[in-house]
Order: C-alpha cells, then sequence, then structure tokens
C-alpha cells in the first residue's frame, strides 16, 4: 500500500510505514500526519500484523511540523495542526501492535515527539534528537508531553529550553531510545526486536500495551488495584491458558490469532 507521503509494507508479521517525503525532510505536514494516522490504523486492523515499525526515507528521520502550513494562518487553523498532530500521537499508543521508531537520521520537534511516542526506538549512531522550537519563538509544548515523559523532567527541560540536539548515546542513557547501533545494523536489529516481539501472543501484547499506558500516570495503589484485575483476567484468556499449559508441559506454544 502507497500513497504520495507514506510508503506501507508487510514482512512475515512485521508492518512497516515510512515516511516518505525524503528531499523535505519528512515534514509532519497536516497532509503527512493524516496519512500516517490512516495507514497506522489500517496496519492495526490487520489481524495478522502483530507488530509495526516507523521508519523514513532519506538522511532525516523527521524535521518537525512543516512551518510553511503555521505562517499567517488563524488560530483556529493552528489548533487544527495540532489536533491533528496529537490524533496520529495518541493513535500510536491506543492500538494493540507495539510500534517500533527505526531512527536513521535527525529527528528535532514533533519529529522528536514521534520517537517518543513510539513504545519502543532503535537509532543509529548518526541520529540526533532535539525540540528546538524554542530558538524560533515557538516552545515545543506539545513534543514536551511525549518527550518529559520518556526522560523526566530535568533533561527534558534541558532540551526544551536550550533548543539543542543531544546524540544517539545520550539519548539512549536518558531513556528517549533504547538502544543505538552502526547505520549498516539499523535495519537488522529493528527486525530482530520486532520478530521477538511478534514471537510473543498478539492478545497478550495488546493487553500488556494497553495496560501500561493505563496504569504508568496512576498513584502506585492505583495502578496495583487496576493491573491486579487486568492480570487475572488475562490469566483466564486462551493464549494465557495455552502459554502456562506449554510451559508446563516443555513443548513451544501454539498461539490463537485474532
Amino acid at each position: 500500500m502507497t500513497n504520495d507521503y507514506v510508503l506501507v509494507h508487510k514482512i512475515d508479521r512485521i508492518g512497516y510505514l515510512t515516511l516518505n517525503r525524503p528531499e523535505q525532510r519528512n515534514p509532519l505536514s497536516v497532509a503527512m500526519m493524516t496519512a500516517v494516522t490512516e495507514a497506522i490504523r489500517a496496519l492495526s486492523d490487520d489481524s495478522d500484523i502483530a507488530v509495526i515499525v516507523v521508519k523514513a526515507s532519506g538522511p532525516a528521520f523527521s524535521a518537525g511540523h512543516n512551518l510553511r502550513e503555521m505562517v499567517d494562518r488563524t488560530l483556529d487553523d493552528e489548533r487544527e495542526i495540532f489536533r491533528i498532530c496529537t490524533k496520529m500521537m495518541q493513535t500510536i499508543q491506543q492500538i494493540p501492535q507495539p510500534v517500533i521508531a527505526a531512527v536513521q537520521g535527525t529527528a528535532v520537534a514533533a519529529g522528536c515527539q514521534l520517537v517518543a511516542t513510539c513504545d519502543l526506538a532503535v537509532a543509529s549512531m548518526t541520529a540526533v534528537f532535539g525540540t528546538p522550537g524554542v530558538k524560533i519563538g515557538l516552545f515545543c509544548s506539545t513534543p514536551m508531553v511525549a518527550v518529559s515523559r520518556a526522560i523526566g523532567r530535568k533533561r527534558a527541560l534541558q532540551m526544551l529550553l536550550t533548543g539543542s540536539v543531544i546524540d544517539a548515546p545520550t539519548a539512549a542513557d536518558w531513556g528517549l531510545i533504547n538502544e543505538v547501533v552502526a547505520p549498516d545494523e539499523l535495519e537488522a536489529r529493528v527486525r530482530a526486536l520486532a520478530e521477538s516481539i511478534a514471537a510473543a501472543s498478539s492478545l497478550t501484547l495488546a493487553v500488556g500495551k494497553q495496560a501500561f499506558y493505563r496504569q504508568i500516570d496512576l498513584p502506585q495503589g492505583a495502578a496495583y488495584e487496576e493491573m491486579q484485575e487486568v492480570m487475572a483476567t488475562n490469566a483466564v484468556t486462551c493464549d494465557a491458558q495455552e502459554g502456562m499449559s506449554a510451559f508446563i508441559a516443555k513443548r513451544k506454544p501454539v498461539w490463537q490469532r485474532s
């Protein structure tokens, strides 16, 4: 499946979505964000897809919003841009499949927000990350939501207040991404990570991902109260019963694909 802004294909149980405006550094224009949201939903609706990888064409992952769309616009126009952006980010975390960002180059502003929003992220050693909006008079307030939740207050504020970029090893140390690999190893490492996730039950992955985002901002007591019910409900599902029985019998589990 292709359109002007994203390329989508499947390999086994992995769905790949590629941002495809390399000559413009893959800006998150309204058209691009709409295309990403639609493609993510289409991949999520495919029961064969267990994991989704978000990647990009060209030297940059994404330079963030298309500033040409934000000059000489009304307040309602600006609100609509950020509504569409928020919808895209929330869709990534609401779908049942885990989403991995494969970051080969620069990811700044809303591009950095996109990386922080994905469930996991692997980056090339050549990638850099930043929230440089302060330098052009537009504080990265919506990127701040995802970035601050990934790396914490002090480090997020350092990025937001200075607008400076950080390299991939620093991003990994701070928790913005999971790991850093050589540029020629990025594709294979992301594929291996996706395959290791896809080997699990799709039902269990969906339960776990959705539960993670429900509990992460709750007080500890409330989180335990809600998660004990989630785990009990999970335990009686067909795949959990199959998995536990297979473990006891020392055999490989056979998951239901549904």
